[in-house]
């Protein structure tokens, strides 16, 4: 048992477990569990995974992202592990975009051609192109609601809106509303690309309708004609198999599925050992000290997400493919995303919105219990002698869909391409003015550059909180009953 467990141990054996239907009396649930999880995920277990990882990309051209062998090498790895320690393992697979094909978007306005890119590769227009006039609302430039069309009618036309106030998919759905056959969005990027909410996670696959995106030349042209335009969005998408990677434990009430989960997958130019090799280390090494048939009150699910790179996609295909009753069951997601950053910040996702929260998510739209998940890794954080910070929950991680459906979350992180602040180097240690993770997506993210201290003290913080739902999910930190529980898939 590591020192930082040790000192949880008294408080971990005050937990009360209650007993479960699929648990015997011979075999009940430890009261030290967490404790004793989190003093068995170790730096070393971690960097053998981490090691392997490594050896994978470096043979497979130094990348592990989705569609390479590295990343069915990757898939191979994990899976191997998982099923050597007796778990019944499923790789189940979901397709994404992998390129396109043909094609020649363009706008046409009074003969002349303008460029034009297409948002969704799925939705294509009509053979011959869409021949339509263009309107815009009358009320409000962003046309984010169908309020902002006044009373004209859209019927038959494209409609014209700026890339403020909304996501693409806000934006479409005001317009279809109001009758509009397609879309034209304005949206010049800045420096920092383009307005953060308007390409969400998955956005592709909610349009419905042909969506182009325009400059500043084209909406010129426009304003200047009441004249029909030519809309051609004709580029197609050429797909790829993509797999996620499912355990769960055999014993546990599987009505109270305690999940956790890390992106298997990495960027294309880089091996994606600390983005999200780290991740993946904790979680198998969870899953191993945890075994798959535990004496444990709650069942506990591991999840290896693929193409978190690409939207989110891994993630987002599980949640949406669940049932009603099904996303019920589980009853909280842990995320663990880079917790070996070189110069380490130690964050908690901020479930109370105790810090300064991100706009995009406000307070109502956290499930209830991702305060009381924050409160059970801060807690153990502390203990361990780290003064955990808040980081801002976000729609950019795996966690974003279970949020959305309405299942609490919670994780660890130390950080990305942020930079770390004076306070926090005098907190934390390391350099201030420097990104938490200066080789993020970047061929030298490897192994020669985790942080081992950081990496031993989240994973033990996620082993802990693991271990402390498994035995419980009720309490001042737990989460809502099942019977209180009515989710739908974002």
């Amino acid at each position: 048992m590591t020192r930082y467990a040790m000192r949880w141990a008294a408080a971990a054996a005050a937990l009360t477990v209650l007993t479960s239907c699929s648990t015997s009396d011979s075999a009940k649930p430890s009261t030290n569990l967490a404790a004793e999880l989190a003093g068995k995920v170790s730096a070393d277990g971690m960097y053998t995974h981490l090691t392997e990882l490594q050896k994978i990309a470096d043979a497979n051209g130094g990348t592990r992202a989705n569609g390479t062998p590295g990343y069915d090498a990757s898939l191979d790895y994990v899976a191997g592990i998982l099923r050597d320690k007796g778990f019944d393992v499923q790789t189940p697979e979901f397709d994404v975009l992998a390129r396109t094909e043909g094609g020649n978007p363009q706008l046409t306005i009074g003969g002349r051609d303008f460029t034009v890119d297409q948002a969704s590769l799925l939705i294509t227009t009509p053979r011959g192109g869409l021949n339509a006039e263009t309107l815009r609302p009358q009320n409000a430039a962003a046309g984010c609601r169908a309020a902002d069309y006044g009373s004209m009618s859209m019927k038959g036309a494209i409609a014209v809106v700026d890339d403020s106030g909304c996501s693409i998919v806000d934006k479409e759905n005001a317009a279809v509303d109001r009758g509009a056959v397609g879309l034209l969005v304005v949206s010049v990027p800045g420096p920092n690309g383009s307005p953060a909410g308007l390409f969400t996670p998955g956005y592709y696959q909610k349009l419905t309708v042909p969506v182009g995106i325009i400059g500043n030349d084209a909406n010129a042209a426009l304003r200047r004609t009441s004249a029909s335009v030519k809309l051609v969005l004709d580029n197609k998408p050429v797909m790829k198999k993509v797999r996620n990677v499912l355990a769960q434990t055999k014993s546990g009430d599987t009505k109270n599925v305690v999940m956790v989960g890390a992106h298997l997958d990495s960027s294309a130019r880089s091996p994606g050992i600390n983005d999200d090799g780290s991740g993946v280390a904790a979680v198998l090494e969870t899953a191993v000290a945890l075994g798959s048939a535990p004496p444990i009150h709650n069942a506990v699910r591991f999840a290896l997400w693929g193409s978190e790179e690409n939207s989110l996609q891994g993630a987002t295909k599980y949640v949406r493919g669940l049932q009603g009753g099904q996303l019920d069951e589980i009853a909280l997601y842990l995320n663990l995303d880079m917790i070996g950053s070189p110069n380490a910040g130690y964050f908690t996702y901020d479930g109370d919105q105790s810090g300064q929260p991100n706009p995009e998510i406000p307070l109502r739209d956290v499930p209830d219990g991702s305060a009381g998940i924050e409160r059970t890794l801060a807690g153990y954080l502390n203990s361990a002698g780290v003064r955990p910070a808040d980081m801002p929950l976000t729609r950019y991680t795996d966690y974003y869909s279970f949020l959305t459906a309405g299942i609490p979350v919670g994780g660890v992180t130390t950080g990305a391409n942020q930079l770390k602040t004076e306070v926090q180097a005098r907190l934390w240690g390391g350099r201030a003015g420097v990104a938490y993770d200066p080789n993020y997506r970047t061929p030298r993210d490897t192994i020669d550059n985790i942080n081992r201290d950081a990496l031993a003290k989240m994973g033990s913080a996620a082993a802990f909180a693991v271990g402390t739902y498994a035995q419980s999910v009720d309490g001042v930190n737990g989460v809502p009953p099942l019977d209180q529980r009515h989710r739908s898939a974002p």
